[in-house]
C-alpha cells in the first residue's frame, strides 16, 4: 500500500525477483486496498504511513478490525521512533524505514511472514525503555495526545514546511491542514501559529539529538 506510483511498481518488482515472494496485488489508496485485500487474501499486507486521505494507521486499524490475525508491515520513510509504538499498537506485526538496506526490508517481511514481530534494535530498546518508564513523561504525554495524521502535521511544521506543502504532502486541503493546526495547538496548549512552528522545531531539534 503505497501512494506513489513509480515507487511502488519498483518495488513489487524488487519482491518479484525474489524466489520465495510473490506480489499478488498494489493498491494506491485505502479504499482500493480494502476492496483488494478482502478479493486478494494476501499472507502480507505491506502499508506505508503516508497516504493520500488517509493516514496508514487508520488504515492499519481498519484492516484488523476486518482480519485479526492479518500479517501488515509498515514500510515507511518516517522515522520509527516516531510512529512505530503506534503502528503496533494499531496491529501493525513490524515496521521498517525505507532508508534501510533491502536485506533488512526482505528479513523484515520474512520474519513477519513466519509470524514474528520486527523492529530494529534500536526501536525494540527505545519500547523497552518506554516500558520500564525510562523516558521523559512530559515529552511522551505531549504527543500522545495528537491523533496519528495530527502527529504526521506536527513533524512537518518542524521540518520547515508551510502549510501549502503540508497539503501536498498528504494529499489534503489548506483547509484541513489547518484544521489540523487549530487542532494541535488545542492540544499542546499553544497560543499562537508562532509557539506552534517553535515547539514543532525545537521537538524536532531535540529528537534528533
Amino acid at each position: 500500500m503505497e501512494d506513489h506510483p513509480v515507487t511502488r511498481e519498483g518495488f513489487a518488482q524488487l519482491l518479484n525477483f525474489q524466489k520465495d515472494l510473490e506480489v499478488c496485488g498494489q493498491a494506491g489508496i485505502a479504499a482500493q486496498a480494502l476492496t483488494e485485500i478482502t478479493v486478494l487474501n494476501p499472507d502480507l499486507v505491506i502499508v506505508d504511513i503516508s497516504l493520500a486521505g488517509t493516514s496508514g494507521i487508520e488504515l492499519i486499524k481498519d484492516l484488523v478490525s476486518r482480519d485479526p490475525i492479518l500479517k501488515i508491515l509498515v514500510l515507511s520513510m518516517h522515522d520509527e521512533s516516531l510512529y512505530a509504538e503506534r503502528a503496533l499498537r494499531a496491529g501493525a506485526r513490524g515496521y521498517v524505514m525505507k532508508q534501510v538496506a533491502t536485506e533488512y526490508v526482505m528479513a523484515a517481511i520474512r520474519h513477519v511472514l513466519r509470524g514474528g514481530v520486527y523492529l530494529s534494535e534500536r526501536m525494540r530498546n527505545q519500547l523497552l525503555f518506554n516500558v520500564v518508564g525510562r523516558l521523559s513523561a512530559a515529552g511522551a504525554s505531549d504527543l500522545d495526545r495528537l491523533s496519528d495524521r495530527e502527529l504526521e502535521v506536527f513533524q512537518l511544521i518542524g521540518e520547515g514546511r508551510t502549510t501549502a506543502q503540508i497539503g501536498a504532502s498528504l494529499h489534503l486541503s489548506v483547509s484541513t491542514v489547518e484544521t489540523y493546526r487549530a487542532h494541535i495547538k488545542e492540544k499542546l496548549r499553544l497560543q499562537n501559529a508562532t509557539e506552534l512552528v517553535q515547539h514543532a522545531v525545537d521537538w524536532i531539534r531535540t529528537r534528533d539529538l
